[in-house]
């Protein structure tokens, strides 16, 4: 992934957040980037990096992930994984209040 579709993924993501913190939910985002090490254990040029999608990430009460959101590197749409929920979920990424209204019901009590 290059870092200009990371930066749109992380500005799609960071909107779910800011609806999500108006509800009272908190969530993170988290970012993972591979380097590979040359054979002397020191790390390659910056070229030789991998960008992983970037995934929101929201725990309920207790500590137990709730849910996790992503972006499809070719739809665009939100990817909404629930922890008890049917699978992966896909919204449109014009409807990030739906993304929340998903993460809502899954939070213990239902809070949709």
């Amino acid at each position: 992934m290059t870092d200009a579709t990371a930066e749109k993924h992380d500005a799609a993501l960071a909107v779910v957040q800011r609806l999500l913190k108006v509800q009272g939910v908190h969530s993170y985002a988290v970012h993972t980037i591979a380097l590979k090490p040359a054979e002397n254990g020191k790390p390659w040029p910056l070229s030789q990096r991998t960008r992983y999608a970037p995934e929101l990430v929201v725990h309920g009460e207790a500590g137990w992930l709730t849910a996790s959101v992503s972006i499809g590197t070719r739809s665009g749409c939100y990817l909404v994984s629930l922890r008890n929920g049917p699978g992966l979920q896909t919204v449109r990424r014009e409807q990030p209040e739906k993304v929340v209204n998903l993460v809502l019901g899954a939070q213990p009590g239902g809070r949709a």
